[in-house]
């Protein structure tokens, strides 16, 4: 049996055509149909598709979890008419499946199947897909208020067997050095790689998620959702020193409508206002078009695709001994980084735009500084 992330892949079917995880909710249909849940007029049949596109905030991880739901299908030859709508039973053995470790059962057993275990944290947000799904297609909700509480009885419970353990590995910090190190790799007289550049000293010094920086996929790229050129705005404080604010028009960690800012500082020869300044100059572009961005041998504009910027960034960093570093990478070392020099955990957690500060995070900042405070301690 192998549980690792990502192995366990999706049967084709009709039913589920190639689309992006944001349009999975809408593009992915069931066999039943049903009910009408508006009158016969096309005007209000638009207006009720509206309403569920504009109400539905997370689309994309909607779409992960509605992957999921059918790998698990699957696996166990859940039928078609079985998944939407999706019986208790079929919901009930899903959250079990994905959140659990599997050696917490017989090994007899688990080797007669595949698992790919989740948090639970994550299971319920998969959950909350699914159920947003029947929605979108014109269903009732799935699970009544009962059968919830006896799904998160039972989540409650793998939450306890898996107490001590991690579901995946943990996301090692980006730190200064490899700053370094990619910087004196990168030709930043390279479009591609002054796009790089930027990208890393901003997730760094921003403490950003990777997907505010970058997008999945070429066409993906919506100045909607992603920070375009026109979003960044330099200012001084109110002791005159320099800063850039990134505008972002859509984050994961905001509510729906609301925009976020990123603040970024000067920093020495690691500098992202130096970084976005020298993006610029390199790859002139227009205030709609993608913040981070770089012109191809044809002299297109395209945005940074994450894969393909993490390729660049573990390329480098790999050949100078380090392991593979993560999309949350630059987000932890920025935390870490800035909790190691003692400001204040609270400044942290707000330019980070956390709601809390995990714990995690300041385990990394320790590790940074445990010399300074364990080293040398007087003994009786």
């Amino acid at each position: 049996m192998n549980t690792s992330s990502n192995r366990l892949q999706l049967r084709g079917s009709p039913l589920r055509p190639h689309c992006l995880a944001k349009e999975r909710i809408h593009q992915w249909r069931g066999v039943n149909t049903a009910s009408p849940s508006t009158i016969d007029d096309p005007i209000i049949q638009q207006l009720a598709r509206v309403a569920v596109q504009a109400s539905l905030s997370d689309q994309t991880s909607y779409g992960s979890g509605l992957k999921k739901f059918h790998v698990f299908c699957d696996i166990f030859n859940i039928p078609e008419e079985d998944r939407l709508p999706a019986k208790f039973e079929v919901m009930h053995s899903f959250a079990l499946w994905a959140a659990s470790d599997p050696e917490v059962i017989d090994e007899e057993l688990w080797s007669l199947t595949e698992f790919e275990p989740v948090s639970v944290q994550t299971v319920r947000k998969y959950l909350a897909g699914i159920r947003a799904w029947h929605i979108a297609q014109g269903w009732p909700l799935p699970l009544g208020d009962d059968e919830r509480q006896r799904i998160d009885f039972s989540l409650r419970g793998l939450a306890k067997l898996s107490a001590g353990k991690r579901s995946r590995p943990v996301r090692p910090p980006v730190t200064l050095a490899m700053l370094a190190a990619l910087k004196e790799s990168l030709r930043l007289d390279s479009s591609f790689n002054a796009s790089v550049w930027a990208m890393a000293t901003c997730a760094f010094w921003g403490m950003m998620q990777l997907g505010e920086a970058t997008v999945g996929s070429r066409k993906e790229f919506s100045p909607l959702s992603h920070p375009t050129r026109g979003c960044v705005v330099q200012g001084h404080d109110n002791k005159g020193s320099p800063y850039a604010r990134i505008d972002l028009p859509k984050a994961k960690t905001a509510k729906p409508g609301e925009k976020q800012s990123i603040f970024l500082t000067r920093q020495g020869d690691l500098c992202p206002m130096a970084a976005l300044h020298d993006m610029a100059r390199v790859t002139q572009a227009g205030s709609e078009d993608p913040l981070f961005s770089w012109r191809d041998m044809g002299g297109n504009i395209r945005p940074l695709v994450k894969k393909t910027a993490m390729e660049r960034v573990n390329e480098i960093l790999e050949r100078k001994g380090w392991n593979s570093m993560f999309g949350h990478s630059f987000r932890i070392g920025g935390a870490s980084y800035f909790l190691a020099q003692k400001v204040d955990p609270e400044v942290v957690r707000i330019a980070g735009r956390w709601r809390s500060l995990a714990y995690e995070t300041y385990i990394r900042g320790f590790e940074q500084v445990i010399s300074r405070h364990l080293e040398h301690v007087d003994r009786c």
